[in-house]
């Protein structure tokens, strides 16, 4: 009888792969790497159309006035009992001694509007650029309480919208070019000028673009569209903090983390930044902590900078002046650390390299 050739360990005769015996059973399959991958990718996408339908839908769902200031002014006892009677987390409301003094108020943007109790029926004074649900909610609130009196109410209009946009359709629009006008320019220069070399490219980059299109986004919006009302100069300079509050940080997180960073930070400003600005609203028409957290957001800020600016001459842009003024400062420092700790690795390298040199000869 003829020996046969021993095949290679391993290897089934032919150079296959080895004969399984059979009635043995191998181990279970494992799921490939591509399906492992597409799994996380589907959830996670799942989790992201979630958390952005909760991000727009739930502030608009649970909207409603949230301790609208408002003054109220006319007999004592009248006002007093109109204090105690409206609910404490609907209107936060102040007594003023005469409507002169509620009237300068609201136009300087104290207050969102304000009720003149009289005997023929009550006086409405609204602020509808400041705050266009809220002065809807304080409307309807006079009606009713010219109803109960067998009155007629009188709505007199201090600080409206502009004739050209009576409906404030432009000012409302302005949220998404503002936040595009920070994550474009962000994306793009990194791309163009990539790495630590292009670092003070992307920084100069962004801020004189921020200037530009500030100055080109709000000479739309005045001279275009007429949909504001105020300082060219001073609402332009306003948009440009806007942006670049937001290009910067974007810049400068793609620089620290990498791409990731970057995409995270246009997310939050995109998912949660636009729905919570306020701008559409006015902020106190957003429950309480929804509120809060988007105004110290840049688009939330940016919103309340042009609405100061564009309708009230500057009044109470102090705070979103300090909030952008954070967010531009934030954005430097990732850059500064971004910029220290590639410095850093270049040191360690030349380091690395001349020591290399000695002992290879």
């Amino acid at each position: 009888m003829t020996d046969q050739p021993a095949s290679a360990a391993g290897t089934a005769p032919g150079g296959g792969p080895p004969a399984r015996p059979s009635g043995t059973v191998g181990p279970p399959a494992r799921p490939s790497g591509t399906v492992r991958k597409l799994t996380v990718v589907l959830l996670g996408l799942t989790a992201v159309v979630t958390l952005m339908l909760c991000a727009f839908a739930l502030p608009s769902v649970h909207g409603g006035p949230h301790e609208v200031p408002i003054g109220v002014s006319g007999p004592h006892a009248a006002t007093e009992a109109l204090a105690r009677k409206l609910p404490s987390d609907e209107w936060k409301v102040t007594v003023y001694a005469d409507k002169a003094a509620l009237t300068a108020d609201i136009e300087d943007g104290d207050v969102s509007g304000g009720l003149v109790l009289a005997a023929d029926g009550p006086g409405i004074y609204t602020a509808t650029a400041g705050a266009p649900m809220a002065t809807n909610a304080l409307t309807a609130l006079g009606n009713g309480l010219a109803a109960e009196q067998h009155a007629k109410a009188t709505v007199h209009e201090l600080v409206p919208f502009t004739a050209d946009d009576p409906r404030g359709s432009g000012f409302s629009a302005a949220a998404l070019p503002m936040i595009f006008g920070g994550m474009f320019p962000a994306i793009i220069l990194t791309r163009l000028f990539p790495g630590h070399a292009g670092l003070r490219v992307r920084l100069t980059g962004a801020v004189l673009f921020s200037l530009l299109a500030g100055f080109a986004v709000t000479a739309l919006l005045q001279y275009g569209t007429g949909s504001l009302d105020g300082s060219y100069a001073l609402t332009s300079l306003g948009m440009s903090l806007g942006m670049a509050a937001l290009s910067l940080t974007f810049i400068g997180l793609e620089a620290l983390v990498g791409f990731g960073g970057l995409g995270a930070g246009a997310a939050l400003m995109m998912f949660l930044g636009n729905p919570l600005s306020g701008l559409q609203t006015g902020p106190h028409w957003l429950p309480d902590g929804w509120s809060t957290f988007g105004q110290v957001l840049p688009p939330g800020a940016s919103g309340s900078l042009l609405r100061a600016n564009g309708f009230f001459d500057g009044a109470h842009a102090a705070g979103p002046l300090a909030v952008l003024g954070a967010w531009v400062l934030l954005g430097v420092v990732l850059l500064l650390a971004a910029d220290r700790r590639a410095r850093g690795a270049s040191r360690a390298g030349a380091q690395e390299r001349a020591t290399r040199v000695p002992a290879a000869v």
